[in-house]
């Protein structure tokens, strides 16, 4: 495994990140009336999920606050493939690009798990 020096190394991040980008671009496309509901909603929460894993990392001393923040990462990702769900059922994207965009968030929330799962290899040990 590669050495983690910041919460940019990591793969959970990396992959948020990029999910986020992609959501970006296709809320464009989404009707106008929708600004400051669906598009806001689905920005704001695909944006949430790599800013919690940075809060995270910054917060691993303690490895309960850490699981927490990324507990919250994951419930961000859900929340964002609810919005999806939302997006489908207004015919503003085809089920392709659901199941698409669906599969990325389902992703970065199984590496949040396993992240959560092995916490403590993150967590720098306390030092007394």
């Amino acid at each position: 495994m590669a050495l983690i020096r910041s919460f940019r190394d990591l793969i959970a991040y990396q992959k948020a990140r990029a999910a986020a980008k992609e959501v970006f671009h296709l809320s464009k496309r989404f009707p106008r009336e929708e600004r400051y509901s669906l598009i806001d909603q689905i920005r704001r929460s695909s944006r949430a999920v790599g800013g919690m894993i940075a809060e995270a990392w910054a917060r691993r001393r303690y490895e309960a606050a850490f699981v927490n923040k990324l507990n919250e990462a994951q419930g961000e990702a859900t929340e964002s493939q609810g919005w999806l769900d939302s997006a489908l059922d207004c015919d503003y994207i085809s089920a392709e690009e659901h199941s698409r965009f669906d599969a990325l968030f389902q992703e970065v929330g199984a590496v949040l798990q396993g992240m959560i799962d092995r916490a403590d290899t993150f967590c720098p040990p306390v030092k007394r």
